[in-house]
Formats: structure tokens, C-alpha cells, sequence
């Protein structure tokens, strides 16, 4: 199947479950790259801001690293904004595609 005849609707939920995936579907591969390198980099952000007293040696890590009341806003705003401004750039990617399929003629791909 060709990038151009593949339905669009799977890369949305795919670009929800991880940032880029749904670029990698449409066939952007340097793009989903890019924007799995940002969000990777915000959960590291994350992650690194909220387990950062969680190496203490007289609590468990597990519990330590659950506990949710330290996360501060930021910290979960930063990785959510990535992936939302990177399910905007797919939806665009999608609209754009279908206006272009849209505006070509039927007796373009015919040669004539």
C-alpha cells in the first residue's frame, strides 16, 4: 500500500500512544524521529525532576517513585506539550494531504 492511498485516522491515536509513531505511518520518517527525540527528552525532564529523591537509601524505590504528590505541574506540562503540538503537526500533515488530493485532477496522473 502507497503513502497516498493509506487511510490517515490510524497515525492520530498512534501519535497518542507515542510521539512520532504516527509520522513514522505517513511515511515521515526524519520527522517522527525528531519529534520521538523531544519527547523522549521531556519524560527524561520529567523523570529525572521527580526521582531525583526517590534514590534515598531508607525508603523502597517503587514507592519512593509513585508518589504522585511531588510531581509538580510543570513536570507533566512540558511532556504533554510535546505530544500535543505533535499530534497538531500530524493532523495538519493529514490535512494538507487531503487538500492536496483533492485539488488534483483525476487527468493529471493520465499524462494528459
Amino acid at each position: 500500500m502507497s503513502e497516498l492511498s493509506r487511510p490517515i485516522w490510524p497515525a492520530y491515536p498512534l501519535s497518542a500512544f507515542v510521539a512520532g509513531l504516527g509520522h513514522c505511518y505517513l511515511g515521515q520518517w526524519k520527522r517522527g524521529a525528531i519529534w520521538f527525540a523531544c519527547y523522549a527528552l521531556a519524560l527524561a525532564f520529567l523523570s529525572a525532576r521527580t526521582l531525583s529523591g526517590a534514590f534515598d537509601f531508607g525508603e523502597p524505590f517503587v514507592v519512593t517513585a509513585l508518589q504522585f504528590e511531588s510531581v509538580a505541574y510543570i513536570d507533566v506540562a512540558v511532556p504533554l506539550a510535546v505530544l500535543v503540538i505533535c499530534l497538531l503537526d500530524v493532523y495538519l500533515i493529514g490535512l494538507t494531504r487531503r487538500t492536496a488530493a483533492k485539488t488534483t485532477p483525476p487527468s493529471a496522473s493520465n499524462g494528459s
